[in-house]
């Protein structure tokens, strides 16, 4: 049985990420993953996203940097079109992505500027 939280937080994913990609992720799991879409959704998305202490927008454009930060473009793509459903501009994320050349080195910001080039084309 879903927990409050698994619900909150399936709620929040479908929102920021897309019902579509979220249902994708659910049908495709199996007993290897499922345990991981579980956590994530009840945990991330139900206990942490669903926190008061700072609007989605503020969430979504922290998550490019911090994905910038780790290399990881596979989740870049994705919190990119979630920045895009929680109203970030492609102005906000420009310069979101330009601080990570300060902090983060030239090389993560051009490889993050030219994901974001192509998922905001793509929208």
């Amino acid at each position: 049985m879903a927990s409050e939280k698994f619900e909150e937080g399936l709620k929040i994913r479908k929102e920021v990420v897309g019902e579509e990609y979220v249902n994708n992720s659910l049908k495709n799991a199996d007993e290897l993953t499922m345990p991981l879409q579980e956590l994530v959704t009840e945990y991330c998305w139900g206990s942490v996203w669903s926190r008061d202490g700072l609007p989605r927008k503020t969430r979504s454009l922290l998550n490019l940097v911090m994905l910038t930060a780790l290399n990881r473009p596979h989740e870049l793509r994705l919190h990119l079109v979630g920045a895009i459903n929680n109203g970030c501009s492609k102005e906000e994320i420009m310069e979101a992505l330009l601080q990570t050349a300060i902090y983060c080195g030239v090389p993560a910001a051009i490889d993050s500027t030219k994901i974001a080039k192509e998922v905001l084309a793509e929208l």
